[in-house]
C-alpha cells in the first residue's frame, strides 16, 4: 500500500525536473550578470530543487487525500443517519463516495476498497483504519481510528460516537480549508515578490544596458552577488513563514 509520507520521483518525472531546474537557475543568472560562464557555473544548484519538488508534491498529494476524506466523513455521516452499522456504512462507502467525487482511481477509493476487502476477510475496521492512518500521515484520520478503537474497546453506542466523531472533525476541517485558502493567497503573493526584482534587473538590462554595466564588472559583481545572496535568504525566510501546519 502507499505510503503517502513519502513522494519518490520517476526517472522521467527527475529528470525532466532537474533539467527545468537547470533552466532556471541559469537564466535568473544570466539575467543578473550577464555572463554566461557564471551562469553555468550556477546552474548546477537545480540539483537541490527536486527534494524541494518531491516535498511539495507529498504535500498537494495528502492535502487532496485530506479533502476527499471530508467528503468521505459527509457520505459516512449520511449513511449512519440512514440505519447502517459502521462496518455495513464502509462497505457501501466506496461506491457513494465515487458518486460523489467521480474519480474511480483516487487515493482514497483505493483505500476505502482495501478496508471493504479487510472486512470482508474478517479483520477488524480499527485495524484498516490504523493501517490508512499510519501510511497517511493525516491527524484526522487517526484520529477517527482512535475513535473508533477507543469505543470498541471501551463500549458504547458505536454508531452514535462513529456519527459525531466524523461531525466534528469535518467541521474542523471546514475551518481548515478557509485558513489553507488565505494562506495560499499570500503566498501567490510572496512567489510574485520574489520573482520582482529578477524581472526588475531583467528589464533594466534589455532597456538600460549602459546603466547596469557597472554592476557587472570588478566590485560590482561583488555587490550583485551579495544582493542575490540576501535575496536567496529573503525567499527561504517568506517560505518558512508561510510553511503553516494545520
Amino acid at each position: 500500500m502507499t505510503d503517502y509520507t513519502i513522494y519518490r520521483l520517476g526517472r522521467r518525472e527527475r529528470f525532466l525536473v532537474i533539467a527545468a531546474a537547470f533552466a532556471c537557475c541559469f537564466a535568473a543568472v544570466w539575467l543578473m550578470y550577464r555572463n554566461a560562464a557564471i551562469a553555468a557555473i550556477a546552474s548546477p544548484l537545480g540539483l537541490l530543487f527536486p527534494r524541494h519538488y518531491a516535498g511539495m508534491q507529498g504535500r498537494k498529494r495528502r492535502d487532496r487525500l485530506r479533502l476527499q476524506f471530508k467528503d468521505a466523513l459527509q457520505a459516512l455521516i449520511s449513511l449512519l443517519s440512514a440505519g447502517r452499522s459502521v462496518e455495513n456504512a464502509f462497505m457501501s462507502l466506496e461506491h457513494d463516495l465515487v458518486l460523489l467525487i467521480g474519480d474511480t482511481r483516487s487515493d482514497l477509493i483505493a483505500e476505502l476498497r482495501a478496508i471493504a476487502n479487510r472486512l470482508n476477510n474478517g479483520e477488524q475496521l480499527e485495524v484498516g483504519l490504523q493501517d490508512f492512518a499510519d501510511r497517511s500521515g493525516l491527524e484526522e484520520v487517526r484520529n477517527f481510528a482512535e475513535a473508533i478503537a477507543i469505543c470498541k474497546r471501551a463500549g458504547g453506542d458505536l454508531v452514535e460516537v462513529v456519527r459525531r466523531t466524523a461531525q466534528l472533525i469535518a467541521e474542523k476541517m471546514d475551518v481548515e480549508l478557509d485558513v489553507s485558502v488565505l494562506v495560499a493567497q499570500k503566498k501567490f503573493e510572496s512567489r510574485i515578490m520574489m520573482a520582482m526584482p529578477f524581472a526588475f534587473v531583467g528589464i533594466l538590462g534589455f532597456m538600460a544596458e549602459d546603466y547596469m554595466r557597472p554592476m557587472r564588472e570588478g566590485l560590482g559583481i561583488a555587490m550583485m552577488t551579495a544582493c542575490l545572496l540576501l535575496l536567496l535568504l529573503c525567499s527561504w525566510w517568506m517560505l518558512k513563514i508561510m510553511e503553516i501546519r494545520l
